[in-house]
């Protein structure tokens, strides 16, 4: 465990510690950010007068759409300061470029090393690392450094490729196997069509990435007890983002993701566009500390979640963000029902005869939201599948959308378009 960890801090030191963080991030920007400084400039701005979190509510937001359109201005040291370029997705098309330096390598090194830490991993454990290091990823990156900074060891497998994976765990025996958690059940049915007793494998712990684990209640939600009712393995959600440069990772207790308060201010905005209570949910919306090349002031995520800020049973007092329950952008209305589009995929991941699926929402003739599952099938099955697959989302949604039964090949064209890194389940056509 990192010793002297400010996350083990009282509340109250943890709030004067960001306060002045804080202040030191304005003061940053309004000396080297091109967008802030003309930003600051434009609303009649003086940073003196915010002194504390509280005060960052009369400031505007930063959002996506100013990086995919401002985006050289965001950087605020010269072009040969930049070791790494990293892309992530734009909301206009074009993807919005990180350009990160040494010290921020270094700052996603201890990052990582922070989270990992928190899920209980020590130098000696071996990582199975099931995520992309190229194609300009800044996930896989981090991930590596971290596990570096941490002493422990790593397996660079990448995504994919059942077969490479297991023979890798057979070979070298990992403890720990970092990946998207649906592809463990692809793991698991490939072990078992090919007789590998992964049960009493080396693998002994799963870090979920880029999908949740749990419901609100912090129980497992129907994936995590899919892969854990096969698996009895440690179960760890995070959450991450590139703009954030920071995960958030589940320590043992499994109740929320821990912040790391000398990398990132959160607050959790309404719809109102003002800061809620602690325990409302609202919108994901941060402050980066100690970025160097392209730090963000209020970025609003998108991402819906809420704060715990009751100390946890690990120790650590720095407050918590629930399991995400979707993107605000993406809400659905589906016969009067509010829901998000991982609630959907919970129930699709969670049909054992779903090869892949994909989810598309676009306005009724009323104009309401119409949803429809694109179910990719192989193998007929006895019984009627969309009157099925509608029962188990009413069961667990209380509402049924349109159900499409297809080949898996054709819904593959389809979500998996050879420029992306992730595959597309979900289509908004409003």
């Amino acid at each position: 465990m990192i010793t002297d960890d400010i996350e083990f801090k009282s509340a109250g030191e943890i709030k004067i510690y960001q306060d002045s963080r804080l202040r030191e991030a304005l003061q940053y920007l309004n000396t080297k950010s091109p967008f802030y400084k003309r930003m600051f400039a434009e609303h009649g701005i003086d940073i003196k007068n915010i002194k504390c979190i509280e005060d960052l509510s009369s400031l505007p937001f930063t959002e996506k759409k100013d990086l995919q359109l401002h985006n050289d201005d965001f950087l605020c040291v010269p072009r040969e300061k930049i070791v790494d370029y990293i892309t992530t997705s734009g909301t206009l098309g074009d993807p919005v470029t990180f350009g990160c330096t040494e010290k921020d390598l270094q700052r996603l090194a201890y990052n990582e090393k922070k989270s990992f830490d928190c899920a209980g991993l020590v130098p000696g454990n071996i990582v199975q690392l099931m995520t992309t290091l190229d194609k300009r990823f800044m996930a896989g990156l981090a991930y590596f450094l971290g596990i570096r900074e941490l002493g422990a060891s790593v397996i660079r497998v990448g995504n994919g490729m059942p077969e490479l994976q297991w023979d890798t765990i057979s070979r070298l025996n990992p403890d720990t196997l970092m990946c998207v958690p649906s592809f463990i059940l692809r793991l698991i049915e490939y072990a078992e069509q090919n007789g590998i007793d992964y049960r009493n494998s080396s693998v002994k712990r799963i870090i979920g990435i880029g999908e949740g684990l749990r419901n609100q209640d912090f129980s497992l939600n129907l994936l995590g007890n899919r892969i854990k009712e096969k698996w009895d393995v440690e179960l760890f959600a995070t959450y991450s983002s590139t703009e954030m440069g920071a995960t958030f990772s589940e320590c043992t207790y499994g109740c929320g993701g821990h912040v790391h308060p000398e990398l990132i201010i959160v607050e959790i905005i309404g719809d109102d566009n003002l800061p809620v209570k602690d325990g409302e949910t609202g919108e994901v919306v941060v402050t980066t500390l100690g970025v160097e090349g392209m730090p963000l002031l209020r970025f609003r995520t998108g991402d819906i979640s809420s704060k715990v800020s009751e100390k946890c049973k690990c120790g650590r007092s720095s407050y918590r963000l629930t399991p995400l329950i979707g993107r605000k952008n993406n809400m659905l209305k589906l016969k009067g029902t509010t829901i998000y589009p991982p609630a959907i995929n919970d129930v699709l991941d969670n049909t054992p005869y779903i090869v892949n699926y994909l989810v598309e929402v676009r306005n009724s003739f009323a104009g309401t939201d119409e949803v429809i599952v694109k179910a990719g099938v192989s193998v007929a099955q006895p019984f009627d599948m969309i009157k099925d697959l509608k029962d188990r989302f009413r069961s667990r949604i209380r509402v049924a959308p349109i159900v499409e039964i297809m080949s898996p090949d054709d819904i593959a064209k389809i979500i998996n378009p050879g420029n992306n890194r992730k595959p597309v389940k979900f289509i908004d056509h409003r």
